[in-house]
């Protein structure tokens, strides 16, 4: 019982057990549907339009899919873990991201070309320039003007949709080249986003764990007042966390406007920034900041994709899967809750006192 107790209390006890929760709910699924008991962890080839083959399987699915979330994770991780708050805008940066540059790729007015009316290299900087740009707007209210996160966000969650609709001229902007289409599609066999989603958490977790920036992050999100006497610059570090959150929006609105070779800046990243945080929140991450744990936001989200999945499969339609989401956001709020927890340990303490009081 010792033992369990001191797992329990591990900071990733909680996205690992969720996943698994999630895992046993699809092989439960299977076998009550007649399928091999293990068939969610299969994984085959599968040849598709064009003569190619890829990998196919649910896992392959849920790693693909939830690539944007995972990024936008990375970033809503840092924010969180610095200024006590979420980022409520990094869907709509990501529609800007991808309106920017679909627009520069096309040309402005213009909705469907099969070449380039500018570069490549030019269109994706553009959308990553402008997304940090975000970021730094969000930053600036928030570490200069001490703007709660939550309201100074609130700006570019209203505002950077619409921004990408009138860059777009209000219309569904189509780059249907296939060199825009690979972030999007299949590097070999492998979905395109995977290797980006798995790029963008390798060099994060090099940085946190190379460099002094994840303890300068949790410093400030500890206490902004001590970390500022102790020598961190506050406010700059702040700014750096709302940047870094702008670059994984901007990252992850890419590979969603890839994934359509289109801007359709109604709807991408539309929400986006509940699933980010609640990636963050099952992750075992306290929104009210300091210590933080990356791999568990990761494995948050990747649980949040592996939810919709299993809804999807079970017949539940994508209209009423956010109401799953929302109880599934109430059970982490609880279990999270201080009175809960306290609960928890006055009822440990009384058992423990029952059993010293019998021998």
């Amino acid at each position: 019982m010792g033992k369990l107790k001191d797992i329990t209390k591990k900071r990733l006890f909680l996205p690992i057990f969720s996943m698994i929760l999630v895992i046993l709910i699809n092989v439960v699924y299977d076998i009550a549907s007649g399928n091999p008991p293990f068939s969610f962890f299969s994984i085959t080839i599968r040849p598709i339009t064009g003569g190619s083959s890829v990998l196919f399987g649910r896992l392959i699915d849920i790693l693909n899919r939830g690539s944007e979330v995972a990024i936008l994770a990375i970033g809503m991780t840092l924010v969180v873990s610095s200024s006590a708050g979420t980022d409520i805008s990094v869907g709509s940066v990501m529609s800007l991201s991808g309106g920017l540059c679909c627009m520069l790729l096309a040309g402005y007015g213009v909705t469907n070309v099969s070449e380039y009316a500018s570069p490549l290299w030019v269109g994706l900087l553009a959308g990553v320039g402008i997304a940090c740009v975000c970021g730094l707007f969000n930053g600036f209210l928030v570490a200069y003007l001490n703007i709660q996160p939550m309201v100074a966000t609130l700006i570019l969650w209203s505002a950077g949709r619409a921004i990408g609709l009138l860059l777009c001229n209000s219309q569904i902007v189509y780059v249907r080249v296939p060199s825009f289409q690979i972030f999007g599609s299949y590097v070999g066999i492998i979905p395109t986003p995977i290797i980006i989603a798995a790029v963008c958490i390798l060099i994060a977790s090099l940085v946190l764990r190379f460099t002094a920036l994840g303890t300068f992050i949790q410093g400030v999100g500890i206490n902004k007042k001590a970390a500022r006497i102790s020598g961190f610059n506050s406010s700059k570090i702040i700014l750096l966390t709302y940047v870094i959150c702008g670059l994984c929006a901007g990252i992850a609105g890419l590979v969603a406007t890839s994934r359509i070779y289109s801007a359709d800046t109604n709807n991408i990243g539309l929400n986006m920034e509940l699933d980010a945080i609640l990636a963050v929140a099952l992750g075992g991450n306290s929104l009210g900041g300091g210590k933080f744990n990356l791999a568990g936001s990761i494995i948050g989200a990747y649980t949040i994709q592996s939810v919709t999945t299993t809804l999807y499969a079970l017949g539940v339609s994508s209209a009423q899967a956010p109401v799953f989401k929302a109880i599934v956001v109430i059970l982490i709020v609880v279990i999270q809750a201080e009175p809960v927890k306290e609960y928890f340990k006055k009822m440990s303490a009384k058992k423990l006192a029952a059993k010293e009081a019998r021998s």
